[in-house]
């Protein structure tokens, strides 16, 4: 009863092979195409690709100019070296503790209101030209300072030296302030006295 499966398929094969009707094929593909209509071409639609095809080419070319290019990679060293020494540099109260930010924030927040309160007229120039040269004094001992910190780490001398240049500044405007109150009082008072 064994038989060979090869001849079995072989010899179904050849007895169940259907012929297909003559012209079937040629209805077949005339059904399909009335089905699915081929689409005209539209010439703008090629056009379009052209034109984003070359636009991509510019794009890339521009991008791997600029990569390669020796003057544009030396540019970008000079740059980035900079960028990095200005980090290093810059190193402030903030960067060594979110506790000592929040304190240069505060300080650094109130000196800007108050000096943004400070009107300037031309009675009280000489005397706010002062404050303003010693404010400028204290802020640039306070980037010396923040330089120390960066070069040498934190210590507790260098971050009371800060936090006292702040301090210092935020106390120097609340003087200039109330020396100019006295100021416009003195001149309010004495122009007055001319009017009565």
């Amino acid at each position: 009863m064994a038989k060979d499966l090869r001849n079995l398929f072989e010899t179904e094969r050849k007895e169940t092979q259907a012929h297909l009707a003559q012209g079937h094929e040629a209805r077949f593909l005339k059904r399909l195409d009335a089905q699915f209509p081929q689409q005209t071409k539209n010439r703008f639609s090629s056009v379009w690709r052209v034109a984003a095809s070359v636009v991509l080419l510019l794009g890339l070319g521009f991008v791997a100019f600029q990569f390669f290019n020796p003057a544009t990679q030396k540019a970008n060293v000079i740059v980035n070296n900079e960028v990095g020494q200005k980090r290093d540099t810059m190193k402030t109260l903030g960067d060594v503790s979110p506790d000592f930010k929040k304190i240069e924030d505060y300080y650094l927040a109130n000196i800007s209101l108050e000096l943004s309160k400070v009107k300037q007229t031309p009675h009280n120039k000489e005397l706010f030209d002062g404050y303003v040269l010693r404010l400028a004094e204290l802020n640039k001992e306070y980037k010396r300072l923040s330089g120390e910190l960066s070069k040498n780490g934190p210590n507790e001398l260098m971050v009371s030296a800060l936090i006292d240049n702040l301090k210092l500044r935020l106390n120097l405007l609340y003087r200039l302030k109330s020396q100019l109150k006295t100021l416009n009082a003195s001149e309010d008072a004495a122009s007055a006295k001319t009017k009565s």
